[in-house]
Formats: C-alpha cells, structure tokens, sequence
C-alpha cells in the first residue's frame, strides 16, 4: 500500500523516522513500490538532498508551476495523479483539509490507527545507542536539578533558599533545562513539584519549594541531534525525610525493582501492571478515590519510548518482545505524605530486559 505523509519532522515521529531529515516546516514523504519520494521547499531542498533518507528529492516550487498552485494539497494530489495512485495510508493525525482535496481528486485516504511504521516498535542497537544518548542528556538536566536543591539553604519556615533567595520550582526546573539544553538536548515539560503538588502526577510543579518534602523531579527532553526522547524520574527530600515518606518512598523503589525483574518475552504487561497494584495495596497503599480525588497508584506501569515520548504501546498494553523499549515508573501519591515517583527505561532482551539508565539519587539530600 502506498504511504503518505505530510508534517514537519520536528513534529511528527512517524515522519522523522522515515526520513530521518529535521525540517520545521511541513512537507510531503512519498512511499510507493518501495521508492521514496521527499517534496521540500527551495529553502530546505539544498539540505535535504545532502540529509535526507530518501530516493527522490522534487521541487515543490518546479511541481507547484506543474500543477498550477503553490498549496502543498495541490502538489501532492497532482504527485500522486500523474503517478496513477488513487489509494493512500496516512497517519490518523493527517491534516483534515489536505484529506478533503485529495479526496475531491478522486484518491481515496486510509487513515492508519496505531503505528503507522510498525517496525518503530522494536529498536534496532543504533537506535538503542540513541536512546542511551538521550537518557545521558536526561541525566544531566536531572543532577543539575539534584546539585541546586543540595546547594539550597533550608530557612525560616523550611523555605529553601539559593542564591540569597527563595528557591521556586521554576527556578530549579530553569537550571535543569538549562544543564539540557547544554548536553545537546530539548527541554520540554520537566516536572519540579513538592509538597502537595506532587500527589498530581502531571504536576509541573510552581512556587517556592520547602525542605523535608517530597519532591518529585520528572525530566523528559529530546536529543537535539536524533530526535530520541529521554524520560528519567527521581524523588527527593531536601533535608529530612520522615518515615511516612522514607517508607512510601522505598516500597515505590522496591515495585520498580520488581516489575523491571517480571519484564520477559512473551509475558503480559497487564500482569506485570496488576502485580504492581498488588504489591502497593499488600504493602499498606491501596488505590482507591477519596473525598473525589485519586490516591495511591493511579497511572500505568510505563509507556514506550523511542522518538515519541510516549509511544506505543504501554506496559499494560502489550506483550513483551525483544526490541521494544519502555520506561518502569510506579509511583505512590498521598496528601499529606506527599509524592513517590521512580522512573527508569528499559530494553526488552531476549531472556529478560536490559536497564538503559544509571543514576543514583539518594531520598535525603
């Protein structure tokens, strides 16, 4: 079947990963009888035939005097009528309007639910080795993060200070996607949330931070150079740790540990994310909704990781095979205990599974 993409590469996996070219702007990716064709602009089409993984690079400006219109729709539908294809695969988040004119061309559009390149499933070793990249670059960002919360002075009301200041969490988030930034990465979203803020899991985190909380550091960039995401989660307490938080935090420490041993061809992630629960709730932490809000372990096991951040499909999702990567992140929230997250990514081997990332963070620091 013929496939067809039309995104700019920075946004979009699927396109990335079949032409391995980072544009910002979005273009056409041909695939049909098993030659690929790149339509770019004239900015990007100097570049792209030094950097492109593809058979054919056109002009989208030579095909737009062609086809009598600049509109990329246009382009494509006339690419695909001189070529007699009348039937396309694209991805489920194919443009609406580009759909509608090629449909009105007489080309019928198959939207594809799921992977639209199954095989990005299950990494090769250089992908792998990208991905290893990519949780160094995490690292980096995360011990910076680590480094400003031990530099930190505990003051009046346990407020933390640094710098003479009172430390926020967007100050420490600001130092961490800086260390990012400078290891070659693309910050977005890291998480920096204490307190009660950090008994919401999607929590960013805002305000100033306090010792003898928990505070749950999330950091989740992008390798500037491959497009692979890192996603690495560490818990921590500036000064003391009580021993609510010391035991939340070392039973969520012992479910990752066990459930990364349970990862194995041919086993049911949904086992492994059921045997987490039961871990939790035999260990005194049930999951169950009080006073309308969730606590104890309420989100899935993981997720995969590859050039998407969360790719598919989930722990609780899949069976396992060799290949396949996936983050290990069970995590325990309380009010008034507060927040446990510990997250590590794995590779599925073929008698087990590998741990990709390294990084020892201590509760108390």
């Amino acid at each position: 079947m013929t496939k067809l993409i039309y995104a700019a590469s920075p946004d979009s996996a699927d396109m990335l990963y079949a032409t391995g070219f980072a544009a910002p702007d979005p273009f056409v990716f041909l695939q049909h009888r098993g030659k690929t064709t790149v339509v770019l602009n004239d900015l990007e089409i100097d570049r792209g035939r030094r950097e492109a993984e593809a058979d054919e690079i056109l002009s989208a400006s030579d095909l737009g005097r062609d086809f009598g219109s600049t509109s990329p729709a246009i382009i494509a539908a006339g690419l695909l009528l001189r070529r007699k294809i009348r039937r396309v695969e694209v991805p489920s988040d194919f443009p609406l309007g580009m759909a509608r004119t090629l449909e009105k061309a007489g080309i019928k559009v198959l939207p594809v639910d799921g992977h639209f390149w199954p095989e990005r499933e299950t990494k090769s070793e250089r992908e792998l080795r990208d991905i290893g990249k990519a949780l160094r670059i995490t690292a980096a960002g995360l011990l910076r993060a680590v480094e400003v919360l031990r530099a930190a002075k505990i003051g009046r009301g346990s407020l933390l200070k640094w710098g003479g200041k009172t430390l926020t969490s967007e100050v420490v988030r600001a130092e961490c996607d800086s260390a990012v930034l400078h290891a070659g990465g693309v910050p977005g979203g890291t998480i920096v949330a204490g307190g009660a803020q950090a008994c919401d899991p999607h929590e960013r985190g805002h305000g100033p931070l306090r010792a003898h909380e928990l505070i749950i550091l999330d950091v989740f960039p992008r390798d500037a150079r491959t497009g692979f995401f890192g996603d690495l989660t560490r818990t921590v307490v500036r000064g003391r740790a009580n021993e609510a938080q010391k035991r939340l935090w070392q039973t969520v420490c012992a479910a990752q540990k066990m459930a990364i041993r349970a990862i194995k061809p041919r086993v049911k992630g949904a086992a492994v994310h059921k045997a987490v629960q039961n871990f939790f709730a035999a260990h005194g932490y049930p999951t169950e909704k009080k006073r309308g809000r969730w606590i104890g372990f309420f989100h899935g096991t993981g997720h995969g990781l590859g050039l998407d951040l969360h790719e598919e499909p989930r722990i609780a999702a899949t069976v396992f095979r060799p290949g396949q990567v996936f983050t290990v992140e069970p995590g325990l929230y309380y009010p008034g205990i507060g927040g446990a997250r510990h997250e590590d990514v794995v590779a599925v081997t073929r008698s087990g599974c590998r741990l990709l990332s390294k990084l020892a963070v201590p509760l108390e620091l």
